[in-house]
């Protein structure tokens, strides 16, 4: 072999050499690189199921915040419909309350207009009972002819008619 340039010795020692390196690098490197990457791959899939667990409690914690929103959103119709209704009584209550009084008001001047009416008629009788003396007497104080007695009525028609003309 040493003429195709093998030392055999030298070959021998070489091989020697990489068994008791590669032993040791196998005790020395290789096992702890082997552990190394075996946590490695434990941690990264502890990881991803962490990640997955995650994803399903945000998943859980989405379809709570949707069923809140969605209770919250019936509460605030909820309010909103009591809010109108207690709006619609309100109102009612101040239409209704205006009603009576319009209807009070009506009612005290009605009675106003009912006593200036039985005091307007008090005085025109009053005043006509006065016109009727006041022509009795001239009646009385002056000759009843025919004539004169229409005269007299006449007179008396006129004063009463100016009198409601004024």
């Amino acid at each position: 072999m040493e003429d195709l340039g093998f030392n055999l010795p030298l070959l021998g020692a070489f091989v020697i050499n990489f068994v008791i390196l590669f032993g040791l690098l196998s005790v020395v490197l290789y096992r702890p690189v082997l552990k190394m990457l075996d946590e490695r791959q434990a941690k990264i899939k502890e990881s991803m199921e962490q990640a997955e667990q995650m994803k399903e409690q945000m998943a859980r914690s989405e379809e709570q915040i949707k069923a809140h929103l969605g209770t919250a959103r019936r509460e605030g119709q909820d309010i909103i419909t009591q809010a109108t209704q207690i709006g619609e009584k309100l109102e009612e209550e101040a239409k209704d309350k205006a009603r009576q009084e319009a209807e009070s008001l009506i009612a005290k001047a009605q009675v106003e207009i009912g006593r200036e009416r039985d005091k307007a008629i008090d005085e025109l009788r009053k005043e006509f009972v006065d016109i009727a003396i006041k022509a009795a007497e001239k009646v009385i104080s002056k000759t009843l002819d025919k004539k004169k007695h229409q005269e007299l009525i006449d007179e008396a028609l006129e004063e009463s008619t100016t009198f409601k003309q004024t």
